[in-house]
């Protein structure tokens, strides 16, 4: 049986394959606006800041429209897998292309892990006799062998995944809209848009919990920055990225915005219950009497989709880490397929710990380790916008050449992003749920630094040597 991979310097397989079409790119980068979060976490969010939860998703919204921004000017200049990383080391500096790398893909190991979980956990609502674990691992197995198949097929089943999402919201909307303007039944009796200030006002607890939800907010947010991973795959990426990028502020207006609005418009914000999804909640009273067998499908495929795209930007960025020196040289190898094989296995591998930890881990501590995956994007989000100024830096001194695709608002735009998100960081140490990724975050910052001084003589030695 032939080896999965060649040597380095073959010319044939040492590079990805450019075989993402623009479709796939453009729902790649819809899936990765829309998560588990706001299918599921709705409802708690809501319950924390009121209609006043629009205000966090358009802040936060208006903060990730600049950060796509300013990725999408950076993937103009250099269109290249595991971008983070790449713009870090060159235009900040080596242990930032270092510390983004490993930490973007600690942040998707974590939350495939607690993906596949889910899978499993909702499996059950259908088949509660089978093991928890058992729907995770099938669920795993069947992800890696699509990711390390071809591109194309992970690009077509994450097409598929980002269709169904859009579908569900596109027809909550549509729905609610129909019963608030034709006053359909019962529900349409009480559906009015003034439901939205009309209890207790729009900011019911204050500009306080719109600040508060933001950590949520962001948490739903996390993925669409996964285009900037797509960009060394697109077919056509000066054509198909700028589209995509400046996709992002209408994904959030009629995705988040649209359907919360319509949701506080069907019933007042106060009666929706936190720990009922309020989609099922408006599919029943649409007459939809499978409402929640719907919604239990939408979201295993959210997470199911999550998992994929973990799999797919982890093989990416081992494979940009092994071509910098920074992770063993084997992850830089491709397949005759043309994909990152050892760098999905490897991922892939390590997110099977999932799998174990159906046995032994509480449903408490799925909470803590994407608290702790928010810290990674965080991270990742504030080093695309100092990034961005390093690349704007070097297109003035003429060491860089400049794109049409700019981001607007620089410099200044970069740095207040960048408070904003250190911002949302600090109200993590609010809630005690999610506080634990502040006492997480620094040991794990510490351990890259240590690892960072071993990399740093191991490339030396290196370069001495050649």
């Amino acid at each position: 049986m032939s080896s999965p991979s060649q040597p380095l310097d073959a010319p044939d397989d040492g590079h990805l394959a450019r075989k993402l079409k623009s479709r796939h790119i453009h729902m790649i980068a819809i899936g990765g606006a829309i998560g588990v979060g706001l299918f599921l976490g709705s409802g708690k969010a809501i319950s924390t800041a009121g209609p006043g939860l629009l205000l966090s998703y358009a802040v936060g919204g208006i903060a990730v429209f600049f950060i796509m921004r300013a990725l999408g000017e950076l993937l103009m200049h250099r269109p290249v897998a595991g971008s983070f990383a790449t713009y870090a080391e060159e235009y900040v500096s080596p242990f930032a292309g270092f510390v983004t790398g490993w930490s973007y893909w600690f942040m998707w190991v974590v939350i495939g892990m607690a993906e596949i979980t889910a899978v499993g956990v909702y499996i059950h609502y259908w088949l509660p006799d089978i093991p928890q674990w058992l729907p995770a691992l099938i669920t795993l197995a069947v992800l890696y062998i699509v990711n390390v198949v071809a591109v194309r097929l992970f690009g077509e089943l994450e097409f598929w995944f980002a269709l169904i999402k859009v579908v569900t919201i596109v027809a909550l909307i549509l729905g609610g809209l129909a019963i608030i303007v034709f006053r359909i039944g019962e529900l349409g009796q009480q559906a009015s848009f003034s439901n939205l200030w009309a209890h207790d006002g729009f900011l019911p607890f204050g500009i306080m919990g719109a600040v508060l939800a933001l950590q949520m907010v962001m948490f739903a947010y996390q993925g669409v920055e996964l285009i900037g991973v797509t960009a060394g795959e697109a077919e056509n990426p000066e054509e198909v990225l700028p589209r995509a990028t400046n996709g992002i502020i209408w994904r959030i207006l009629i995705f988040y915005l649209g359907a919360l609005a319509v949701i506080m418009a069907l019933l007042p914000w106060n009666q929706l219950n936190p720990d009922v999804s309020p989609f099922v909640y408006v599919f029943d009273k649409l007459g939809l009497s499978i409402a929640a067998d719907v919604i239990n499908f939408v979201v295993i495929t959210a997470a199911a989709s999550s998992c994929n795209s973990g799999i797919f930007s982890n093989g990416r960025m081992l494979f940009t880490l092994a071509r910098s020196g920074q992770a063993p040289r084997i992850f830089g190898k491709v397949s005759r397929n043309h994909v990152p094989f050892y760098g999905i296995t490897a991922s892939a591998a390590v997110m099977s710990i999932g799998v174990l930890l159906n046995y032994v881990v509480p449903k408490q501590a799925f909470i803590w380790i994407t608290s702790i995956s928010l810290v990674g994007s965080l991270w990742t989000w504030s080093i695309i916008m100092i990034a961005h100024l390093g690349y704007r830096r070097a297109v003035a001194q003429g060491k860089a050449k400049r794109v049409d695709f700019r981001m607007p608002g620089a410099p200044v735009a970069n740095w207040v992003v960048v408070a904003f998100l250190i911002m949302v960081a600090v109200f993590l140490g609010f809630d005690p749920s999610t506080r634990v990724a502040l006492y997480v975050a620094p040991i794990w910052f510490g351990l890259l630094a240590i690892a960072y001084q071993f990399v740093g003589r191991q490339r030396t030695l290196a370069l001495n040597a050649s």
